[in-house]
């Protein structure tokens, strides 16, 4: 028995937690490779390394998977300072180089001299499709205005599916459920963010972040857009990147006659938030929703204004009605605060009471005796001959 712990805490010492193992690194110039304030890590690794996100069999594993700023050249190297075989017999080790290239694309670099090689092809990469919108981020470290650019881009643009396969591979360490979508869809529409910067006078491009729409059919004859996969790469998120891009695709969509709205497919809590905030942003400018509108209610003129104009549902238009309202309550006025709670909590227990209505409890009694409110209902019976 004490042989058997003492194998298995000898083995535990070659499990690594692979989320701290991979590195990942968007390289700009050559010295980046050795800079490792440069190097961030997934959130997740289980859709490879499975639920306990640990990879068997090695010591000080480090698997850098490093891609060029702009174009996304990946460098897939494995490191580890030993190995269970070397100590231990009849123990296999993961293959996790295996596992890693199941999501990379075939071409990816195995060799850092390669790597630097294509470094230098960086000047030649440009942005794909057509330029949507242009803003800047001051940088305080750096001093100065950052700029940046969205982009509309199309599966058909030269060289944009070879750069796609090399982006979705973020999204497996950065959104939980993330899958890779069929580019063979034409109804999927891609937006992208790019950096704008300098080197030894020439402009280069680095990828920050994208998202992916896919145009849902909506009868008889409008479109619903659905965002389905969003992410701005860690070393730009929280300098408002998401927001912008957002902003932009709304504008995007407003130009489109059929298009109905614009929804999401099961957004994250962190999304809602970002939703709720730009939907704010572009609804104060709307009439319905001034001040001297909001203190008068959620109202019906609110719904056509936001579905006509910006591409908002109901429901989103109430969640955005909510928020200005409060931003224009003072809660310190108790008689407006309590208006404010008032109409919250109104909102709130109105499925409630529907529930409990005489009306809802006469339609279900109804129902169970074989009626619906509007006849008898249709059974094999009662069909007509």
């Amino acid at each position: 028995m004490a042989a058997i712990n003492a194998m298995e805490k000898k083995l535990a010492e070659y499990k690594c937690d692979t989320n701290e193992a991979i590195c990942l690194k968007l390289v700009r110039f050559p010295e980046d490779l050795e800079d490792d304030s440069t190097t961030f890590h997934p959130e997740y690794s289980h859709q490879l390394f499975g639920d306990d996100e640990v990879a068997f069999g090695y010591k000080g594993l480090q698997i850098q998977l490093f891609c060029s700023a702009g174009n996304l050249t990946t460098l897939l190297n494995v490191k580890y300072t030993s190995k269970v075989t070397d100590t231990i017999d009849c123990v296999e080790p993961d293959d996790v180089e295996s596992k890693i290239r199941e999501i990379i694309p075939a071409r990816s670099c195995s060799n850092t001299e390669d790597f630097v090689s294509l470094l230098e092809k960086e000047a030649k990469f440009k942005p794909f499709g057509s330029l949507l919108h242009t803003y800047s981020v001051h940088n305080e470290e750096a001093g100065e205005d950052i700029t940046y650019q969205i982009y509309k881009a199309e599966m058909s643009c030269p060289g944009f599916q070879e750069y796609h396969e090399r982006l979705q591979t973020f999204l497996m360490w950065f959104i939980e459920t993330a899958s890779f979508i069929d580019v063979d869809d034409e109804r999927w529409d891609y937006f992208l963010i790019f950096e704008k910067y300098n080197k030894d006078g020439e402009t280069l491009f680095a990828t920050v972040g994208y998202m992916t729409v896919y145009n849902y059919y909506v009868y008889p004859d409008k479109t619903r857009p659905r965002v389905s996969q969003m992410l701005i790469l860690p070393p730009f998120q929280g300098e408002g990147h998401g927001a912008q891009l957002l902003e932009a695709i709304h504008r995007y969509y407003l130009t489109a006659p059929k298009v109905l709205d614009i929804t999401a497919e099961d957004p994250s809590e962190s999304y809602i938030k970002l939703r709720d905030f730009v939907h704010a942003k572009l609804c104060q400018s709307l009439p319905s929703f001034s001040p001297d509108q909001l203190i008068q209610g959620f109202s019906h003129k609110m719904v056509e204004e936001v579905q006509e104009k910006l591409k908002i549902n109901k429901k989103h238009a109430r969640r955005v009605y909510e928020i200005l309202r409060l931003h224009n309550t003072d809660m310190s006025d108790l008689e407006h605060a309590k208006a404010y709670r008032l109409e919250i909590k109104r909102r709130l227990v109105g499925p409630y009471k529907a529930l409990h209505s005489p009306c809802y409890l006469h339609d279900v009694m109804w129902n169970s005796l074989g009626f619906s409110s509007l006849g008898p209902r249709k059974t094999k019976g009662n069909l007509p001959r």
